[in-house]
């Protein structure tokens, strides 16, 4: 799948590139996408809630009343959940929500979600450039002459360029990242995928088995 390349100022360069078919043109697998996408949710989860039970409240080591006679209810102790200043019954504790995936797991969720941004014709590839200092005024003039503007955008690079990034981050509903990292979940929320070109090198090696060195 060949898309056009765009210059800095939004117009058309004349050139194309070629969109990996290992990448942007894999069969989705949805449940892969679901266990990715809910991987990362949970990951966002501190776990660190915590109630007391009835057990680990202070006071109630003397029986309230004695057990007949008063017409109330027989209570051995004041930190019944059942009282004011008592115990949680079943409340929650600190725990971890990780959720585990295998590496090609991950990865074919990632390929999955680029496939169908591709599929969608929400692809967008601009020429590497640099700036010297941040200037969100000429990122939003970007985004306008690509008719992408007002969209959630996720724009990926293919190394720190901080400029960039400080141009990109005070525009609503853009986020800038590395393609190196990006996750599914980032994907799959946005409605356009923009890349610089050097982005799509990094992207592809990102996805390249790695071989072993033999010592």
């Amino acid at each position: 799948m060949k898309v056009k390349i765009y210059k800095q100022d939004g117009s058309d360069s004349g050139n194309e590139v070629e969109l990996s078919d290992d990448i942007f043109a894999v069969e989705p697998n949805e449940h892969l996408i679901y266990e990715d996408v809910r991987r990362y949710l949970a990951s966002q989860r501190q776990g660190t809630a915590k109630t007391k039970e009835r057990g680990e409240v202070s006071g109630g080591g003397k029986k309230a009343y004695r057990q007949k006679g008063t017409g109330m209810a027989r209570r051995g102790s004041t930190r019944s959940p059942l009282l004011k200043g008592g115990g949680t019954v079943f409340g929650p504790k600190p725990r971890t929500y990780v959720v585990r995936l295998t590496k090609k797991q991950k990865q074919l969720a990632a390929k999955s979600a680029f496939s169908l941004k591709a599929s969608d014709n929400a692809v967008v590839v601009v020429e590497d450039f640099a700036m010297d200092v941040p200037k969100t005024k000429s990122m939003t003039a970007l985004l306008d002459a690509l008719n992408i503007h007002g969209k959630k955008v996720l724009f990926l690079f293919g190394d720190t360029n901080d400029n960039l990034m400080k141009s990109l981050r005070n525009i609503p509903k853009v986020k800038p990242a590395f393609a190196y990292k990006t996750t599914t979940y980032d994907v799959l929320n946005s409605d356009v995928v923009v890349f610089a070109a050097s982005a799509l090198d990094a992207l592809t090696t990102r996805f390249t088995p790695q071989k072993e060195e033999v010592a």
